[in-house]
């Protein structure tokens, strides 16, 4: 059948000065500059180059197709000195097939460009832009007769589950490009076992007793496979897992998974890491997941672009519910209607099987420089529509700006919507988030509303025993999270809710505490190597496995004589030891405050059953300068 080849080792990379080295994909030439701030991030063409020796392959029986997964943000594919393709898109997959241009020896070419310009999306937002092929390179050999490779890069197989009474009913539709070919149709078990079989490119299957994908407690997955034939002979075999479930979203009550209430309270992400930029292999992909998953998260808002499949497949098998999303962001142009329009259609073609993905998010912030709004309006009408069209069975969705309003008539033109609010932070007044929420829900009863971001800036270098807004301190996030905990939990209406971010991440245009090009809103720092205490706050309210955390460990010098020990647990019950010597043992939920007498070095220890956490505070007589930002270490400069 199919065979694949990676194509990632030993390309040449020529930087837009001329200078060339060896790399292997993934990779992309931003993976510093676009994570200092400095004037040197640079945006252009840059090219790559390899060479690779013809595949194996039939060429009276097959075909061969190169296929990249993600080139940023256009690229020009040459091979042997013929345009192979040109693709406007940086996160989503696309292939040609390229055996009418094979030689024995072949040169491949590609220039990627991340440059600015007014018709490819993204081009004004917070976060880096980063530049390169920096997802995973393919020559796929495959029958000449096979299942659909064209159609905006897709699997060529669409599986659409739904329950009934205790039944799984599930039609699969593929695609070939083989007229007198015969489709046969296997659904598996998650032990590979058959429970349902048929014939046919648009067949509906039973599955007895179905085992339903059911979120982070139980993501059982299916696998369905289809076998193309013709003449007697197996040409062509593709497959794809997938999950069935129901949901609906609620207006007064929320989310439903599987006909019981399951409030979607989670995270956004970014796919970048510190040194790496968004070059990443799947030991980052796992690697994010895992803290993710530590954290007791049941919802991934995957902001603001298609991420990479392997990611969606790990949100699958954890039972992540995925909100999903191009990068239609910031400012609508009129020149890049037609690339919304097509990356959209990636998304959905791509994405389609994945059982975690329960919305189609049409933009983000688009109000927030956008000149032509009745164009911009036109558009969303028109991409509102096509998800309909193409997907029946997930709502859509879209992020507004905290001063788009909430009658702005583009608030209303999806079935859900969310904001991104950062009321208590860039505005003061945290109590603003409760006055926003009941207004909206008061005056539009029937709109399911979320939060689609909400979150505040945190050093881990920085601290203060009074924490303030835009402090960047990791105690006023604490302070910051504990509010808007509670605000949701008295308010279950609310379809989903994702903190901004799960971690820090590039934003070229940023200035702000003390490190330039980044946004450091995240609960874990860009390097993953530290959870924030806010993580630890997230964790006491959505984990059940019992854990204790003692706050501001990195606030160590102290100028009070009693100091507030903060200390985070999923347990009723903390003791906190200071030298050996019982302070208190405070019955509460989440959230223990203690008052400890501080003089000289204090060594702290937090009890919750068996569990425990230690800490070291002293006193001191000055202020430790180091805790607080120095002058001119921008302090609030935003991105806009």
């Amino acid at each position: 059948m199919r065979k694949q080849t990676l194509l990632n080792q030993g390309w040449k990379f020529t930087y837009h000065d001329g200078t060339v080295q060896d790399v292997d994909i993934p990779h992309t030439w931003n993976n510093i500059d676009g994570q200092d701030g400095g004037n040197d991030y640079w945006r252009g063409t840059c090219c790559y180059s390899k060479t690779f020796p013809k595949p194996e392959f039939d060429s009276e029986r097959e075909v061969v197709y190169l296929e990249f997964r993600g080139v940023n943000a256009s690229a020009k594919v040459v091979l042997n000195g013929t345009t192979v393709m040109t693709h406007d898109g940086g996160y989503s997959t696309f292939r040609a097939d390229i055996t009418a241009l094979l030689k024995e020896e072949n040169e491949l070419y590609v220039e990627a460009d991340n440059s600015v310009n007014d018709r490819v999306y993204p081009q004004k937002a917070d976060f880096t832009f980063y530049g390169g092929i920096y997802r995973d390179v393919y020559l796929i050999v495959v029958n000449k007769c096979h299942f659909d490779m064209d159609y905006f890069a897709g699997p060529g197989i669409a599986v659409t589950p739904t329950v009934v009474g205790s039944d799984g009913s599930v039609r699969v539709q593929t695609w070939t490009n083989c007229e007198k070919g015969k489709v046969s149709v296997a659904l598996l078990d998650g032990e590979g076992k058959t429970v349902a079989e048929g014939e046919g490119t648009d067949v509906t299957l039973t599955i007895p007793k179905v085992h339903l994908w059911d979120g982070v407690e139980d993501p059982y997955l299916y696998t369905c496979k289809a076998v193309l034939s013709a003449g007697g002979e197996d040409k062509d075999e593709i497959s794809t897992s997938f999950g069935v479930r129901t949901f609906r979203v609620d207006p007064k009550e929320g989310f439903f998974l599987n006909g019981r209430s399951y409030p979607l309270r989670g995270v956004s992400r970014h796919q970048d890491w510190k040194g790496i930029g968004n070059a990443l292999t799947k030991e980052h992909h796992e690697t994010d997941m895992a803290i993710i998953k530590e954290m007791g998260v049941n919802t991934i808002r995957l902001a603001h672009y298609q991420h990479d499949q392997y990611f969606y497949d790990l949100c699958d098998k954890e039972g992540m519910v995925v909100w999903a999303e191009i990068p239609y962001i910031s400012e609508h142009m009129p020149n890049g209607r037609e690339n919304t329009i097509s990356q959209m259609k990636e998304l959905i073609v791509q994405n389609y099987n994945h059982p975690s993905i329960v919305t189609w998010g049409i933009s983000n912030e688009i109000t927030i420089s956008t000149k032509d709004k009745a164009d911009m309006l036109d558009n969303h009408r028109v991409l509102n529509d096509l998800i309909h069209q193409m997907d029946p069975t997930r709502p859509t969705t879209l992020a507004c700006y905290a001063m788009c309003g909430p009658f702005n008539k583009v608030a209303h033109l999806s079935d859900l919507v969310s904001w991104n609010l950062y009321l208590g932070w860039y505005v003061p007044g945290l109590f603003l988030n409760d006055l926003w929420i009941d207004f909206f829900h008061a005056v539009y009863p029937n709109r399911c509303l979320g939060y689609s971001e909400y979150g505040c800036e945190a050093m881990t270098n920085l601290h203060s025993s009074h924490p303030k807004r835009e402090d960047q301190t990791e105690e006023y996030q604490c302070v910051y999270h504990e509010y808007l905990l509670k605000c949701f939990e008295k308010r279950p209406f609310m379809w989903a809710t994702h903190v901004w971010n799960m971690f820090d991440f590039a934003a070229d245009a940023r200035d702000q505490g003390g490190e330039p090009g980044m946004n450091h809103k995240g609960l874990v720092t860009f390097d993953r190597k530290i959870r924030k205490d806010s993580f630890y706050l997230y964790k006491a309210y959505w984990t059940k496995q019992p854990f204790v955390h003692i706050c501001s460990k990195r606030y160590v010098d102290r100028c009070e004589d009693t100091t507030m020990v903060k200390v985070y647990s999923n347990c009723g019950r903390v003791k906190l030891l200071a030298n050996g010597k019982q302070v208190a043992e405070l019955a509460g939920d989440k959230v223990f405050t203690f008052q400890v007498p501080l003089k000289g070095e204090v060594k702290l220890e937090a009890i919750a059953g068996s569990c425990h956490d230690e800490a070291v505070i002293r006193h001191v007589d000055a202020p430790n300068p180091d805790y607080v930002l120095k002058k001119g270490e921008g302090v609030g400069k935003n991105w806009v």
